[in-house]
């Protein structure tokens, strides 16, 4: 028997953990209390919950591990609510751990209580309160199970503070491979329904593969198995935002990411095709558009680990319910054994077609680069691409949100999975700076950029405090358009150009911000100091803030406005040209 908080950490050095992101307060301070008396696990002060949450985050995304959070009761447990609901959206594996007032106090409103189980519930895949000290161990144990399980998500364990003072009993995980005893998520995909997929492929005329964040989160052999599987096919393959990295962007077969800021050889495919094979990927309004005009011709096959995403948006003709990685294998071997005749040539004319649709080069911009020119935010983030990419390292790419998210998706080209860090579903300002933080933790020697706007970037600017504390190298390249861009742009096209607070006045100046946290801090005012501002940023050794001025006015195209189809895009200046040029010469027919 051991006090309740050496069974939480010793539990925690069991599943193989070995750092924490948390921010102490009195209901954890038996646990602050054993971590000090202990080696094994390393414990990441954060300046905020939500932080907390968002560097778990990016430490379970750029591994593959769990990331594990520590708060304590009342605020500390609220304030770490949007990374949750983040995770949740994301289907990212995170062990929440949060203090709470004694069990003889909870109902009274004692200070600091607040009802965690009762807040996170609709924002948790699942989540405990501790009652019993004889129960501590097996939730513990549980919570891992249930948040790398299946399709990953947070969990939170709500601990009163007796609990954690008590003496308590352990027991140690169960050997891998053993059935949980309730919570077992199919794994493998049904023969018939795999079979039934090839059949639809091999019969196809214009197939697409579109993979989602699913394909990531299965590990890097689903990674692999879709590569091979793609270039078995000869079929092209597309990415969601949240699927970015799972094919190599460099392969022909790549059409590139789809939906609202998506490409337009992507969109189109979509529309178009005949067959449909999505894996872990879910159908979400980003993507689809109008759903009773979303690509209205074509078979669908869904694969996916959560059996209620399918047939949840949109109805499909073959369900498979399974681990990505699985189903692929099965894909694969199916594809093989079937002996009905395949042919690459049966796709050479959709091949023509595509080809025609990248011909319009989507996303093509203009830039001046005489000195004294105003930098565009689309060439900015390609000669950030471009001259990382020079350097051979490890790079890991994080995210705000807004169109410098879109902009980096877009010009940004990922060759693995695991590098490229966003928040796809929820879309949370402040993701970005906490996210790159966990990721540098647990890749020490990767970049770490993060890609912000400077109205993101101040929603948890206080964790640049954390990189000075650990000395983490974090990279933040803000593009500076003294807006919050996407919004200005919605109310640009959508709204009659009434810019209605989307203005950021009264900015700090992030050079200064960044000398106040120990940081360097960079400007780039015009196109001649781009490129020398991006070299010496990735050169210093220390966290680094660039404040990239952009164009005030640049929109992030192609757009697939809210409310339409997928295939009504609407392309930018350069891009209609493109189009317009292509048409001209009879090659296109939208």
């Amino acid at each position: 028997m051991k006090p309740g908080a050496e069974v939480v950490l010793q539990a925690l050095k069991d599943q193989g953990v070995e750092v924490i992101f948390g921010y102490p307060g009195g209901a954890v301070l038996p646990i602050y209390d054993a971590l000090f008396q202990q080696n094994h696990i390393r414990h990441i002060l954060v300046r905020h919950e939500q932080a907390a949450v968002h560097a778990a985050e990016g430490y379970a995304r750029s591994t593959g591990k769990v990331g594990v959070v520590l708060v304590t009761s009342g605020p500390g447990a609220t304030n770490a609510v949007t990374g949750l609901v983040d995770a949740l959206m994301d289907s990212i594996p995170i062990v929440c751990l949060t203090g709470q007032v004694p069990t003889h106090l909870i109902g009274n409103d004692a200070f600091q209580e607040a009802d965690t189980t009762g807040i996170t519930r609709p924002a948790t895949k699942h989540n405990y309160l501790v009652k019993r000290s004889e129960d501590l161990a097996a939730v513990l144990h549980d919570a891992f199970h249930i948040a790398r399980s299946g399709r990953p998500g947070p969990v939170v364990i709500d601990l009163p503070k007796d609990i954690l003072i008590k003496p308590a009993p352990y027991a140690p995980p169960p050997k891998p491979g053993a059935p949980h005893r309730s919570y077992r998520p199919v794994l493998d995909p049904d023969p018939a329904a795999i079979r039934e997929a090839v059949r639809l492929l091999k019969g196809a005329r214009q197939p697409i593969i579109y993979t989602g964040g699913g394909v990531i989160n299965a590990g890097p052999e689903a990674s692999a198995l879709l590569t091979e599987f793609v270039r078995l096919t000869g079929m092209p393959c597309t990415n969601t935002l949240m699927g970015l990295g799972a094919f190599p962007a460099s392969d022909p077969q790549f059409v590139g990411m789809l939906g609202m800021h998506g490409t337009y050889e992507a969109n189109m495919c979509m529309w178009q095709c005949d067959v449909m094979l999505n894996i872990g990927a879910r159908f979400d309004d980003r993507i689809t558009g109008r759903l009773d005009k979303f690509s209205p011709n074509s078979k669908k096959i869904h694969a996916d680990i959560d059996p209620s995403s399918i047939n949840k948006n949109v109805k499909v003709e073959v369900p498979i319910v399974g681990d990505a990685a699985r189903v692929l294998r099965a894909l694969i071997a199916a594809w093989k054994e079937d002996a009905t005749p395949f042919s690459r040539a049966q796709i050479e004319p959709w091949w023509r077609r595509i080809e025609e649709w990248r011909a319009i080069r989507c996303l093509a911009f203009t830039q001046d680069m005489t000195p004294g020119a105003i930098i565009k935010p689309q060439h900015a983030v390609k000669r950030l691409f471009e001259i990382t990419r020079e350097t051979g390292r490890d790079v890991i790419v994080s995210t705000e949100v807004g169109q410098h998210q879109m902009w980096a998706a877009q010009y940004i080209g990922f060759e693995k999975p695991n590098k490229w860090l966003t928040s796809g579903g929820l879309g949370t300002m402040g993701y970005g700076l906490p996210a790159a933080m966990g990721a540098q933790i647990a890749n020490p020697d990767a970049l770490c950029i993060d890609v912000a706007g400077e109205a993101s970037i101040l929603m948890n600017i206080q964790e640049m405090g954390t990189l000075a504390q650990y000395r983490l190298p974090v990279k933040v390249f803000i593009l500076n358009n003294e807006y919050m861009g996407m919004v200005r742009q919605w109310q640009e096209l959508l709204h009659g150009g009434r810019y209605s607070e989307s203005y950021s006045d009264a900015l700090p100046d992030f050079v200064k911000l960044a000398d106040a946290f120990h940081a360097k801090g960079l400007r780039a005012r015009s196109i001649e100091e781009l490129d020398p501002v991006i070299r010496e940023m990735i050169a210093h050794p220390g966290p680094v803030i660039a404040d990239i001025c952009v164009a005030k006015d640049e929109n992030c195209f192609p757009m697939i406005p809210s409310g339409a189809a997928h295939n009504e895009m609407i392309l930018g200046p350069d891009q209609e040209k493109n189009a317009a040029r292509v048409t001209d010469e009879g090659k296109v027919l939208v």
